[in-house]
């Protein structure tokens, strides 16, 4: 798919005019933010993250130019669909939807997904801040019997 997929058209111009690029290949990254069922898809509502290496969604929501609506033909579960999912999404724009987020009239560019890319949750490898305890001891031998122990706290 990768021939396919039209790298001039950013997520910036997509959002101002979502009809003008209908059936162009594009690709975008972002993060769940939920999802639901329709008739005969699914819709799941992304917020946008610029694509990093590897075309990997960044972490930084700080980034995000709006939201889409990605829509997989086949029917998903919505629940297997967690928020704070990041996710590739490589897929055929159908033009916008008109909904509400809270109270302000939004407009999402939508595309129909043709390949979906699900990024794992790295947070069991990295280490989180805070405080952390550790208990270590020791024993020597050496003239004589000599013991020892400690307390580590570290931040």
């Amino acid at each position: 798919m990768e021939q396919l997929v039209d790298r001039t058209v950013s997520f910036r111009d997509l959002l101002a005019s979502p009809e003008s690029y209908k059936g162009r290949l594009l690709v975008f990254g972002g993060e769940a933010l939920n999802a639901k069922r329709l008739r005969d898809s699914t819709q799941i509502e992304l917020l946008q993250l610029p694509l990093e290496h590897g075309e990997e969604p960044s972490h930084d929501r700080q980034q995000s130019q709006g939201r889409f609506l990605a829509l997989r033909q086949e029917s998903l579960d919505p629940a297997t669909v967690v928020a704070g999912t990041r996710m590739t999404i490589v897929g055929e724009v159908s033009g916008a939807k008109i909904d509400r987020i809270d109270d302000v009239v939004y407009r999402y560019p939508t595309l129909i997904v043709k390949h979906l890319h699900v990024w794992p949750d790295q947070s069991y490898s990295r280490r989180e801040r805070g405080p952390s305890v550790g208990v270590f001891g020791g024993i020597g031998i050496g003239g004589g019997t000599r013991g020892g122990g400690g307390f580590g706290l570290g931040f």
